[in-house]
């Protein structure tokens, strides 16, 4: 039976998949959606959602715990400069998964995986 699993282990151990879902969370934020297999996006979906949540708060703390988790500088600066803006008003739910078929080479079940829009439609109502 499967229960209170907490997390899909992805055919990895521990470090390869925090590896992995370190460098998709990199590439998510920097390009923001990217085409990986279902069971990957649903777990790159709680890390993508606290990340997000980390640069709402916006301190230097929260600063600092992106910074150990995302790969690179200029994606943590993105998310909390740029990025945190579009979302204050917004409570959870900060990316969408969309699945597109399957991979030709193993048919594995595809989805993309991206942020959904800013809430400029917030903006636009108060004017």
């Amino acid at each position: 039976m499967r229960h209170n699993k907490g997390y899909r282990k992805l055919s990895r151990n521990s470090s390869q998949r925090r590896a992995m879902l370190r460098n998709m969370v990199t590439s998510l934020i920097d390009h923001g959606r990217i085409t990986t297999t279902v069971a990957r996006a649903k777990e790159l979906r709680c890390i993508a959602d606290r990340m997000m949540t980390l640069a709402k708060r916006g301190d230097l703390a929260s600063r600092r715990r992106a910074l150990a988790y995302i790969m690179r500088k200029d994606s943590v600066y993105k998310l909390f400069d740029e990025m945190a803006a579009g979302y204050q008003e917004r409570q959870g739910g900060y990316t969408r998964i969309l699945k597109v078929g399957r991979r030709h080479g193993d048919a594995a079940p595809m989805a993309i995986i991206e942020f959904v829009e800013p809430s400029v439609a917030a903006d636009a109502t108060t004017e």
